[in-house]
Order: structure tokens, then C-alpha cells, then sequence
């Protein structure tokens, strides 16, 4: 029986190296395999077996990856399928969240937010960030009396959570980006954490409400 794997697929090798390094070096995979087609994908789950997760560019060199992903997630159901893209369009998202996928994360999405997608699905949960409903956090719920934060804190936290960036809960809240600042700082040091990682780590299996 094959090891566990994680299993990248992009038609650009640097992109696909890049995010198997870090999967490697940050995320607790052993053994990460990169693809750069979908025939590829085929011939490496054909002889290892299917992946633990399976990172997928939407757009491959022969057009959307959308056939990939339904095929994958039909035949290989327990493949945890985090789709990635540099598209704008919040239809790319929907269209894979439909299609089967377990999570999306933007191209131009920081480091961090990626491990955040990872970590969300390792865990048997969602990230889709741009989606109208948060990822699905399970039972017991997390109040945010509970660690004493304030509401606006509270609100910033469940943004955070569903990995969005200080510039886009900025303009959620409509205030400056030296304001989020300071407010992750302050939900930080209550949580008793230095990062966000490690804020997202604390609250796993809990369903946070502001």
C-alpha cells in the first residue's frame, strides 16, 4: 500500500514546485507529488493510489479543470480537493465548490491563508472565503466572551477565520487597515497565540460566533 501523499497539480512546474515545497516544509506532508496535466494527475493516482489532498490549478494548459475535479471527487470521494487560481471571477469558486471541491484559495492569497485552506481541510471542513455561508466549523460552539474580546474584535476574528485578508476586512468593516491591525493584535494576545496559524489551530473543531 502507498504512503499518504499530497498530490499538486499546475501546468506552470514553478507555481506546482513551489506550492510542493510548502506543503513539504509547512504543512506535515512527507511525500508531496507534482503534476502538470491532467493526464499526469491520472498516471500518478493510477499507480500510487489516491492522495490525501490533491491541490488543483481551475485552469489548466487545455482549459478548466472542472471535468478533473468531478471525476476525482466521484471516483476518489475521500480526496480532500483544494482548487487554486489567479481568476478575479468568484464564479470560479462556485463553480468548483459545485462541481466537488472541498476548498479555494486565490494564487495571490498569502502563505499563510493557504496553510489555513490546508489545515481547514485536513480537518474535514470547508474554505471558500468569498462564499455567502463561512466554512463548516463542528460542535461545541465558541463564544467570544468566552476568550474576552470585544465585539468588533469578535467580528474581526470570524473574518479571520474564514481567511480573509486585513484589506478585505478592512473594507468589510469599513475602517483603515492600521485598525485591523491593531484589532488582530489585541485578539492575539487574548488567544494567547502569535499568529494567525496558530489563532485558526486554537479554534479547530469549534464553531466560533461573534
Amino acid at each position: 500500500m502507498s504512503k499518504p501523499y499530497a498530490l499538486v497539480v499546475d501546468d506552470h512546474p514553478l507555481v506546482a514546485g513551489g506550492i510542493a515545497a510548502f506543503l513539504g516544509t509547512h504543512c506535515g506532508y512527507q511525500q508531496v507529488c507534482v503534476a502538470t496535466s491532467r493526464q499526469e494527475c491520472d498516471s500518478l493516482i493510477e499507480e500510487k493510489g489516491p492522495p490525501q489532498l490533491l491541490v488543483l490549478d481551475f485552469w489548466l494548459a487545455d482549459g478548466t479543470a472542472l471535468q478533473l475535479i468531478k471525476n476525482l471527487s466521484q471516483k476518489n470521494p475521500n480526496i480532500r480537493l483544494l482548487v487554486i487560481s489567479g481568476d478575479e471571477n468568484n464564479n470560479v469558486q462556485h463553480k468548483a465548490r459545485e462541481i466537488g471541491a472541498h476548498g479555494f484559495v486565490h494564487k495571490h492569497d498569502s502563505p499563510q491563508i493557504f496553510n489555513q485552506a490546508v489545515t481547514a481541510l485536513q480537518n474535514g471542513q470547508l474554505w471558500f472565503p468569498d462564499a455567502s455561508d463561512p466554512p463548516s466549523f463542528s460542535s461545541p460552539t465558541a463564544n467570544h466572551q468566552e476568550f474576552g474580546l470585544t465585539q468588533r474584535q469578535a467580528e474581526v476574528l470570524a473574518m479571520m477565520l474564514r481567511g480573509f485578508s486585513n484589506k478585505r476586512i478592512a473594507m468589510k468593516l469599513t475602517v483603515s487597515e492600521p485598525t485591523i491591525k491593531e484589532h488582530i493584535t489585541g485578539i492575539l494576545s487574548k488567544l494567547g497565540v502569535s499568529n494567525r496559524v496558530e489563532a485558526i489551530t486554537l479554534l479547530q473543531g469549534r464553531r466560533f460566533t461573534p
